[in-house]
């Protein structure tokens, strides 16, 4: 049998996927529910680009208490780099929104278009990363975490320990799993 060709499929997912097949077993509002929440995701996708465009192009939102206004605006005032990746291995790392670090003051923003309360524990893992990828002491510099969700900006100066704790968590976490995987590999 010579099997159709469907390159453009290639690495793509269908939403009614084999993979994901518990949609076999939704009602009408489930199916609903469930694709909704898809699109939610895809637009969220959509407006980080945005975001993202926005902020390399130095390119300012109107005023207003809009929340991806507010974003885009805050970031270019600060001089943020978006979108960046921070790095500790394989199994630790993320892209923060929105960083910078001038004059000992590490700033990150992250911005939320879901409904769901965000948790400052993203951003805090955010610094944690920062701080190791570029060694850097937590007691030695400032923080401030935001987020930016529904029409309002969350801050938070997290404690140093606080960092710290997280940075030994990853650094831990990171030799275990290691270990785990070579247990594995033998």
């Amino acid at each position: 049998m010579i099997f159709n060709e469907h390159s453009a499929l290639e690495g793509r997912h269908a939403f009614l996927s084999a993979s994901k097949y518990h949609w076999i077993r939704y009602d009408d509002d489930k199916l609903k529910e469930t694709y909704a929440n898809h699109l939610a995701k895809i637009r969220g996708t959509e407006l980080h680009d945005f975001a993202a465009t926005c902020i390399r192009l130095g390119q300012r939102l109107p005023r207003s208490r809009q929340t991806l206004n507010m974003y885009v605006n805050d970031a270019i005032g600060y001089r943020m780099t978006p979108e960046q990746p921070l790095y500790f291995s394989q199994n630790c790392f993320g892209t923060a929104d929105a960083i910078s670090f001038r004059k000992g003051l590490l700033r990150v923003h992250d911005l939320k278009t879901g409904v769901v309360p965000a948790h400052m524990e993203q951003l805090e893992v955010y610094a944690a990363l920062f701080c190791l990828e570029y060694d850097m002491d937590p007691e030695s510099i400032k923080m401030e975490l935001r987020i930016y969700q529904n029409c309002d900006i969350l801050m938070h100066e997290p404690e140093p320990e606080a960092i710290a704790e997280i940075m030994h968590t990853i650094e831990r976490f990171d030799k275990e799993i290691e270990e785990i995987r070579n247990e594995f590999v033998e």
